[in-house]
């Protein structure tokens, strides 16, 4: 009966969630993922009853120097139900400079970068090597408080399999002002692999009484329920499997959507050469399309047709054709 229990999403596990001043309509998030998250995703996990959709990770520096593909990260309109937007950096008077940037002029909220494991940005003293380094992460978040928009934080369970402090670094990031902390349930060592550590999630939602997100590991509505039951967490973080099967919002929410994969793709193409010229366009949509056809029989031979397509048109005929017979 227990393992029932942990598999099967409970009355109330889905609802709205507080943030700060912000009410989301439900507590199931989508994760901000670099070369993914961009306008148009975000209005299609939102449709699909997402209760909060971050931009890509943004630099501070690359900001603060107005690189201009960063700029584009930034891309939003009042159409967005909540806008917010994910900041990486790690020098505290940059991150304060920047959460107040007319650049985020139209964010409401700022999720604070302190989880990314890549190597490069962990060398740098960003990401998850903030956690190593709780003094300077809490005069970050309490710089960016100063831009009064609500402040987040993304962050991992530790560095290392030997070392996992993520209560405490909770209670730091309370302290410090954040409204909300969402804790990614492996070390930074783990990278994206093996089983979250749900236990220090639980652990840490105990800590503190801002709201705690569980991220990690949630590839079905079974997964997200037994992340739930397991960590007593106020909500979830989708990530990846967010990608290749969008639906999972509709059907943690409840969310009424009739829309194919099809319908949905197509929409995303139009939507996206509204707001972004063809390369963008062409891009994105060919790496959205990859990720959705990942478990549907028969689409492999038409990968190659998929990334060789050279115009919208063209591009527009292939996924047609994957995807005519595919319901959800």
């Amino acid at each position: 009966m227990e393992e029932l229990h942990m598999s099967t999403i409970q009355t109330g596990d889905i609802r709205p969630i507080r943030i700060g001043g912000l009410l989301l309509p439900s507590n199931v998030l989508m994760a901000p993922l670099a070369g993914y998250t961009c306008y148009p995703f975000r209005m299609l996990v939102y449709e699909l009853g997402a209760g909060l959709c971050f931009t890509e990770m943004c630099s501070a520096n690359a900001l603060k120097y107005e690189d201009r593909a960063t700029n584009r990260l930034l891309l939003t309109t009042e159409k967005e139900p909540i806008r917010a937007v994910q900041l990486l950096g790690g020098n505290p008077a940059v991150m304060e400079q920047m959460s107040k940037s007319p650049l985020l002029a139209d964010f409401d909220i700022i999720d604070i970068n302190m989880g990314c494991p890549v190597p490069n940005v962990f060398k740098s003293g960003e990401g998850s090597a903030l956690m190593q380094d709780p003094k300077r992460a809490a005069a970050i978040i309490r710089g960016c408080k100063k831009s009064g928009k609500i402040i987040t934080v993304k962050c991992r369970v530790g560095i290392r399999e030997d070392e996992l402090f993520a209560a405490e670094f909770a209670r730091i990031c309370e302290d410090a002002g954040a409204d909300m902390i969402t804790i990614h349930g492996r070390t930074r060592s783990m990278m994206y692999d093996g089983e979250p550590h749900r236990k220090e999630i639980e652990q840490a939602k105990a800590a503190v009484s801002i709201p705690v997100i569980a991220n990690g590991g949630i590839f079905s509505v079974e997964d997200a329920a037994k992340m739930l039951a397991s960590t007593s967490a106020d909500g979830i973080m989708i990530a990846r499997y967010g990608l290749e099967h969008p639906f999972i919002f509709s059907e943690l929410t409840g969310t009424l959507c009739q829309k194919t994969p099809l319908q949905l793709l197509l929409e995303q193409l139009d939507l996206t050469a509204q707001y972004y010229d063809e390369t963008f366009t062409l891009n994105y949509i060919k790496k959205i399309a990859s990720y959705m056809m990942k478990k549907r029989k028969g689409t492999k031979r038409y990968k190659e047709s998929l990334y060789k397509s050279g115009s919208l048109k063209e591009l527009r005929n292939i996924i047609t054709l994957i995807f005519a017979d595919h319901p959800t």
